[in-house]
């Protein structure tokens, strides 16, 4: 089974691409920059050089290949605009359907984000949550699940769509900040910290993606992949806490007077074209409830975690000591 996995030299793709490596699968990744790639090469994953955003090069790519994870994405990167992040995460979807299309390609399995459903008012959501995205990475990565969607009811290319919850795991960097700030007692919960936040440990998240290329109830269908358990930050915090072995944060800050002065961060360095020190996307971590139901994925795929939470956090926290980041 030939497969190609866009986002290889990212987290999940990185990991994808080495599971599917020891399943036995060929597998072959898109990838900008080859030097970029070495961990890949070193797993015998085949590289083909191309980019989302150019339609020529993903020819290539897709040829002979039977199955396509689409992981690739941008996430929320400071100093870039809204025209790249559509480019990127919608309209690049539609030249990889093309040219899976053209090229017999037959299956194709898109990741999106549970961001698309933004604030979650009644929990846990699920796959038929309204949407509610609330930045220009969410709302680019549901124009993107569109399209997909689109090219799945037209009966065009057999498709699947995941939503991830939060992810982390080893070598994962985008929640280093917590653990850090936790670690060095520089922490400060905003708020009353009872929303929820609802983790993907990087392993099961794996599994869940190749079990919806896998499946043939998959096909045309949608779903939510996360951990199999929610909590609040509150209650999170102090698990990282007790697993890094330092107090609990005691401090806290009401919410609304620290959003208003994200804004007016924002509203003064973007003139300028700085970075604000304080701006509302972070802040929307201590204002977002996120709490998933995954019972669809497990019913119908057969995907049960088995990473639970307080062990991801260990896991998680052993591997940012290991590397010197903590």
């Amino acid at each position: 089974m030939r497969v190609l996995v866009t986002g290889g030299t990212g987290f999940t793709g990185g990991h994808l691409c080495a599971e599917l490596v020891r399943q036995g699968y060929h597998v072959r990744s898109l990838v900008r920059r080859e030097s970029q790639a070495k961990e890949l090469e070193a797993l015998n994953v085949e590289l083909v050089r191309g980019d989302l955003c150019e339609p020529e090069s993903l020819r290539d790519a897709v040829d002979g290949v039977d199955i396509v994870f689409h992981i690739g994405a941008l996430f929320r990167q400071q100093g870039v605009g809204p025209d790249v992040f559509r480019k990127v995460n919608a309209e690049s979807v539609e030249h990889l359907l093309k040219a899976s299309i053209e090229h017999g390609v037959s299956r194709f399995v898109h990741c999106s984000t549970v961001g698309v459903h933004g604030h979650v008012s009644q929990s846990p959501a699920n796959e038929r949550t309204p949407f509610g995205p609330g930045d220009i990475y969410q709302e680019t990565k549901l124009q993107g699940e569109n399209i997909a969607r689109r090219y799945m009811e037209e009966g065009r290319l057999p498709v699947t769509i995941i939503r991830p919850a939060g992810i982390y795991g080893p070598g994962d960097m985008r929640f280093l900040k917590l653990f850090r700030a936790i670690h060095k007692r520089r922490f400060v919960m905003i708020g009353p910290g009872t929303v929820n936040y609802h983790f993907t440990y990087i392993d099961d998240l794996v599994d869940g993606i190749i079990l919806s290329g896998r499946s043939e109830q998959a096909i045309g269908q949608t779903y939510i992949l996360g951990g199999k358990e929610y909590v609040p930050l509150n209650q999170l915090v102090v698990m990282i806490a007790d697993e890094l072995q330092v107090k609990p944060p005691g401090l806290r800050l009401p919410m609304w007077p620290v959003y208003a002065a994200g804004f007016v961060c924002e509203v003064i360095c973007k003139p300028f074209g700085l970075e604000p020190p304080l701006y509302r996307r972070r802040i929307d971590f201590f204002k977002k409830n996120r709490a998933f139901d995954i019972s669809k994925a497990t019913q119908e795929l057969g995907f049960h975690p088995k990473v639970s939470l307080q062990e991801g956090i260990q896991r998680t926290a052993a591997w940012y000591k290991q590397q010197g980041y903590l």
